[in-house]
């Protein structure tokens, strides 16, 4: 299935993407792009939990090492170092940075875990279960795949990192490619209200005038 989707993201160099499995799903923006501050571009964007002891958090940071040393040569580690120090010049962290401002403690999901925050200005690519992708402009049919990815649940991700170095600053950064369900989880969060015990069932309709005061014809009374 991986394969497939690589196969699906053709025109970029296969060396250049991360694929993710398996992994939960977090702060998911994916039916329309955001901006999270004002005069910021709107991007959709997503994050994505990893284990820090599995194989899918030792490709994102053999990926981070390999583009930081292409870009940067003998200055690589002065410049990581410096990203380290603070988590918006980089895409990838510790969950115990992603803390929730109300209970100051880290977000579901995050404790103990390691995360990359992916984003893209282009709507990422949806991949159906089947491998194949789903037309960005069919919005009906897209949106309703990226609405089935919910936080808590686990995607395969394809992922790609670059490296910021111009006016605005050095960084790391992450490309959101593509995206496919992989299966349910514990939505994070509190669960919605339940108050369907409020309710009793609807009586049907009376036979005789309608509210413009004809008389249902005998066939619907």
């Amino acid at each position: 299935r991986n394969l497939a989707i690589l196969a699906i993201l053709g025109d970029l160099k296969m060396s250049e993407i991360i694929m993710l499995t398996n992994t939960r799903l977090s702060f998911p923006q994916l039916v329309e792009a955001r901006a999270y501050q004002e005069g910021q571009a709107k991007k959709f964007s997503a994050d994505l939990i990893l284990d820090p002891a599995g194989e899918d958090w030792k490709k994102v940071m053999h990926s981070v090492m390999q583009s930081a040393q292409e870009k940067w040569g003998d200055n690589a580690q002065a410049v990581l170092q410096m990203c380290q120090a603070d988590r918006k010049l980089r895409a990838f962290g510790n969950g115990a940075e992603k803390v929730d401002k109300k209970t100051f403690k880290p977000y579901e999901g995050y404790e103990g875990a390691v995360y990359v925050s992916a984003n893209n200005a282009n709507p990422p690519q949806m991949i159906e279960s089947n491998g194949k992708s789903v037309d960005p402009t069919n919005t009906m049919a897209y949106q309703a795949l990226a609405r089935k990815m919910y936080g808590g649940c686990y995607v395969n991700a394809a992922i790609k990192f670059w490296i910021q170095d111009n006016k605005y600053g050095r960084g790391i950064r992450c490309e959101l490619i593509a995206l496919q369900f992989a299966k349910d989880g514990t939505p994070f969060g509190d669960a919605a209200p339940d108050a369907s015990n409020l309710f009793g069932a609807v009586a049907a309709p009376a036979g005789g005038a309608t509210p413009a005061g004809m008389a249902f014809p005998a066939f619907m009374s």
